[in-house]
């Protein structure tokens, strides 16, 4: 039997099983109790407020505390434990070290400017890096359902991501906006800096024509804000949601019991790829901008 038999075999057998759920188990309605988006709901574990502020405890926070602490533990834990001859946990992590100082920051950055910022970038790509792959760890945090041992109400299982709520993306941008345009001024001063935004070559041009060239500067200033942070956002949030849909949501939302068995490996498939290349990919893509940012500062021209 040739390849193209056996797969479309496949695909028969595998359609006629779904068929056969269905006809067994049928449709039980749409299910009106189940809110996806709930899955995305912060409920505050340890309500507190300072002076009017919010300083709630949750299931954000736990991540934010995962990640900020696997990535200070990892990388002390291998500074202190550095051999000769490295064993596969520091070939990984120097593997790592390369990538940020040679294609993140090497690129970007020259001299001085690559020294002093490369921890910075270094720490955005780590921290980001661990608060994705978190998210793809099922832990017990989902307050919303809860299973009950010896009369204790404990969380159940789910997947959630820090970077999927679109508060830490922006943070860590407005960080990396404030960093770039201050160290834009420092090496240009106030005014100098801000006449790099204008590229070379429009010495004879008018006052407004400057001027309009300046304005558009200035947005795409103020759009990295939104780009960089969304970015990160969005597909971190995506991946979960085509996880969560495809692993049962959607055949639990339209109380279509087959639905399930169709979908599911398309979830498996989703999950791999989200493990194996957007954590790290959209890791890489904040900390490669973020040293792309501090470079056009400090360079002569534009």
């Amino acid at each position: 039997m040739s390849t193209k038999m056996k797969v479309l075999l496949g695909v028969g057998i595998y359609f006629a099983f779904t068929i056969a759920i269905f006809l067994i188990f049928g449709n039980d309605g749409k299910n009106d109790a189940f809110e996806p988006q709930n899955e995305f709901k912060l409920e505050p574990w340890l309500d507190i407020k300072v002076f009017g502020i919010d300083l709630s405890v949750n299931r954000a926070v736990l991540y934010l505390f995962l990640g900020t602490a696997l990535t200070i533990v990892t990388m002390t834990w291998i500074a202190r434990r550095m051999q000769q001859k490295p064993n596969r946990v520091q070939m990984a992590v120097e593997t790592a070290y390369d990538l940020t100082r040679d294609n993140i920051v090497g690129q970007n950055l020259e001299g001085k400017y690559a020294t002093k910022w490369f921890p910075f970038c270094a720490t955005l790509f780590f921290f980001i890096w661990f608060a994705n792959m978190m998210g793809y760890i099922p832990l017990p945090t989902n307050t919303e359902e809860t299973v009950n041992i010896f009369g204790l109400a404990v969380p159940t299982f789910s997947l959630y991501a820090a970077t999927a709520n679109i508060s830490i993306p922006l943070m860590l941008t407005i960080m990396v906006w404030f960093s770039y345009n201050i160290e834009g001024i420092r090496t240009h001063g106030f005014f100098g800096y801000f006449k790099t935004w204008l590229p070379p070559g429009l010495e004879d041009m008018n006052p407004f024509g400057k001027a309009a060239i300046f304005g558009i500067e200035v947005i795409s200033h103020f759009v990295r804000l939104i780009s960089l942070s969304v970015r990160l956002f969005a597909n971190i949030l995506a991946g979960h949601l085509l996880i969560l849909f495809m692993g049962g949501g959607l055949a639990v939302l339209l109380g279509l019991a087959a639905l399930g068995a169709l979908t599911f490996p398309l979830a498996f498939a989703f999950f791999i790829f989200e493990v194996v290349l957007i954590a790290t990919l959209q890791a890489f893509i904040f900390s490669i901008l973020t040293a792309i940012y501090l470079g056009g500062a400090t360079s002569a021209a534009h």
